[in-house]
């Protein structure tokens, strides 16, 4: 897994590719919780990612967990039909928020 960061109007977006699995997930729950640690919006975008199992959402919700208790905005973007599949059949879609792309929240 690899990842890239960002700044988009007001979030800082967290691209993350390939991967998000046990093998990865650490390093996606580290990159996530360090820059919600700013105390700022934070977006993590994922339309380059081609597998997630359930530690990789783990890590997800875990970021918005602590988002939500220190108030920060976060939220998800470009979500890659696998992704989407394994947080629809969660239940999850419903409780991230979701954009279509980080550049959407600039409109």
């Amino acid at each position: 897994m690899e990842h890239e960061i960002s700044k988009v109007g007001r979030f800082t977006v967290i691209a993350l590719k390939g991967e998000v699995d046990m093998r990865h997930s650490p390093q996606a729950r580290k990159v996530i919780l360090a820059n919600l640690e700013k105390a700022l919006p934070v977006m993590v975008e994922l339309s380059g990612v081609s597998y997630i199992d359930s530690s990789g959402v783990a890590s997800l919700v875990e970021g918005l967990q602590l988002a939500k208790n220190r108030k920060i905005e976060f939220a998800l973007a470009g979500i890659s039909t696998p992704v989407m599949n394994v947080l629809k059949l969660a239940r999850l879609d419903r409780v991230f928020t979701i954009h279509p792309t980080p550049e959407s929240t600039l409109a």
